[in-house]
């Protein structure tokens, strides 16, 4: 049904432009001498994202709301056009490494059942995002998770099953949820599984669609190939805003799938979803202090000085600022004792000369996971940082 295209890739952007940037870079690095094209949904941007992204990649095809619509609703607009045999759902803040698309075409390939497929997502320090892989938010699940149970019993089957974290977050597995910030589909499936639920605004349209796949007969695996997400942070963190919106989706879940179940524990769940709401809503939360303070940069001799520049206009408060020399050394000889004994609190990769497998390779690498990565895009001399205060992403 879908010959001419191999892949449809979606991002919906509002007002992140260089942030879109970079993962349309990562993109194209990762569709090289691929059929695919790419949709780019802009969510009533301020900023100028349209005309400064088609400036820099013609060949997308880019689509304009007139006011900010939810995520599911942009991105069925983008689904309704596409003609790709699979559909890659993108978050903007996400960076993807170059051999990850053909990596899934090829596993969805040999994989027939295979409705959808989700990666290993690690957040701006390197650390591994336990949203990758995750089970349907059932009565039980749900209770377990809200109770704490969950945190009590990491490592039990039985009482933490939201987030898996028994499971090896290097292998494959074949689970029930799979994260909306990159999610591998088969059109064919999608088809009959239907639409992204609109009803879902900013969260939870990944686990209803999951539910839907698996209704239908298909499979969801988790693929451990590496991505970049920076929101994927706010999963360590308590952010009011991600937890509201979040808790808020659940309760959308769970009335569409759970209207019936025993009362007692309806109950329960509405008040933990409230209570947490409440808490998130008067701002409880934990403030996160990073001193950004002594920083490593990799790149090649002649890129260095400009990259500093960038570097300490982003953070002023840099006390040293070091140099990896690409002319003379690889990449991944900067995992060394002699760098780590140094205690780096940050590390800017230069792009192409480091490109993006190399640097997810690093983070996962990486055993100090407090540090914090910056990539500098030498094609358009812009630095993509994460801002950790906020949890958003900064050009």
């Amino acid at each position: 049904m879908y010959d001419e295209t191999k892949l449809s890739v979606i991002i919906v952007n509002s007002n992140a432009k260089y942030v879109v940037e970079q993962c349309l870079f990562s993109v194209k690095a990762a569709l090289s001498g691929m059929e695919a094209e790419i949709f780019v949904v802009d969510n009533h941007s301020s900023d100028g994202s349209p005309d400064y992204l088609r400036s820099v990649f013609p060949e997308v095809v880019y689509m304009e709301n007139k006011e900010p619509i939810g995520l599911a609703k942009a991105r069925n607009q983008a689904i309704r056009q596409c003609t790709g045999e699979y559909i890659l759902l993108l978050k903007p803040d996400t960076v993807i490494g170059e051999e990850l698309i053909r990596n899934l075409c090829f596993f969805m390939d040999e994989h027939p059942k295979a409705g959808a497929a989700g990666v290993k997502m690690l957040d701006a320090h390197g650390v591994f995002v336990p949203e990758s892989k995750r089970s349907f938010p059932t009565p039980w699940v749900t209770f377990c998770q809200l109770s704490g149970l969950s945190r009590l019993f990491s490592k039990s089957p039985v009482f933490s099953r939201y987030t898996l974290p028994y499971l090896n977050e290097n292998k494959q597995y074949q689970v029930e949820v799979l994260s909306g910030a990159c999610l591998f589909l088969r059109h064919e499936a999608l088809d009959k599984t239907g639409l992204p639920d609109e009803a879902f605004d900013r969260y939870g349209e990944d686990i209803d669609l999951s539910y839907r796949m698996v209704a239908e007969g298909y499979r969801n695996y988790y693929i451990p190939e590496r991505i970049l997400y920076y929101t994927g942070e706010k999963a360590t963190k308590e952010d009011a805003r991600y937890d509201q919106a979040f808790y808020e989706a659940m309760a959308v879940f769970y009335k569409k799938y759970y209207p019936r179940s025993g009362w007692v524990m309806g109950l329960f769940i509405r008040l933990g979803i409230w209570s947490k709401a409440v808490f998130c809503g008067l701002g409880w939360k934990k403030k996160v202090k990073n001193k950004h303070s002594r920083l490593l940069v990799i790149c090649r001799e002649e890129q260095f000085e400009e990259m500093k520049a960038a570097c300490v206009k982003r953070m002023p408060q840099l006390e040293f600022v070091n140099k990896w020399d690409l002319g003379e050394n690889r990449v991944m000889d900067a995992i060394c004792r002699r760098n780590q004994m140094k205690g780096f609190t940050d590390i800017a990769f230069c792009y192409p000369e480091v490109r993006f497998e190399q640097m997810l390779f690093f983070m996962d690498t990486l055993v100090n996971k407090k540090t914090t990565y910056h990539i500098f895009n030498r094609l358009n001399k812009q630095l993509v940082s994460p801002d950790i205060s906020y949890g958003t992403v900064r050009k």
